[in-house]
């Protein structure tokens, strides 16, 4: 096996913290997401998006795409056991409803497709800033 991939998957040293392995956990979540909306993007028709007109079918497969990514440096990530990292999973989370909720308020985008995003991504993020406080008030000084 190259020298990269032996790297790349070399277990951490110690334990996972239990933030990494609630990011962990999430990038299994977004890759679980993701991977199905690149091989079928005609499922986002199927939930409420309507009928696909021009390239919409290779914008959704791009958008699975993306979320895959996200979800495979969210696993990786983890695995580097480095509250920085978990932390940061916090801080871009808080942003998406700022990005998104706006273009669906102008109406350039349909509610259905970003509203569950906009909602969950927050929740995941709280959710990983209280793993994160519970976490240091356990640890000594």
């Amino acid at each position: 096996m190259p020298r990269w991939l032996e790297v790349m998957f070399s277990k951490p040293d110690e334990p996972l913290t239990p933030l990494a392995r609630y990011t962990q956990i999430n990038g299994f979540l977004y890759l679980a997401l993701g991977l199905p909306i690149y091989a079928w993007p005609g499922a986002m028709a199927v939930v409420g998006a309507g009928a696909f007109e021009g390239q919409e079918s290779g914008l959704f497969r791009i958008i699975g795409f993306a979320i895959a990514v996200i979800g495979w440096f969210y696993v990786f990530g983890a695995r580097t056991n480095r509250d920085s990292f978990g932390l940061a999973t916090f801080g871009d989370r808080m942003l998406v409803p700022v990005f998104v909720l706006p273009l669906v308020l102008t109406g350039q985008v349909d509610p259905i497709l970003v509203l569950p995003v906009a909602i969950l991504d927050p929740i995941l993020g709280v959710g990983a800033f209280v793993i994160w406080r519970r976490q240091s008030e356990r640890r000594p000084v």
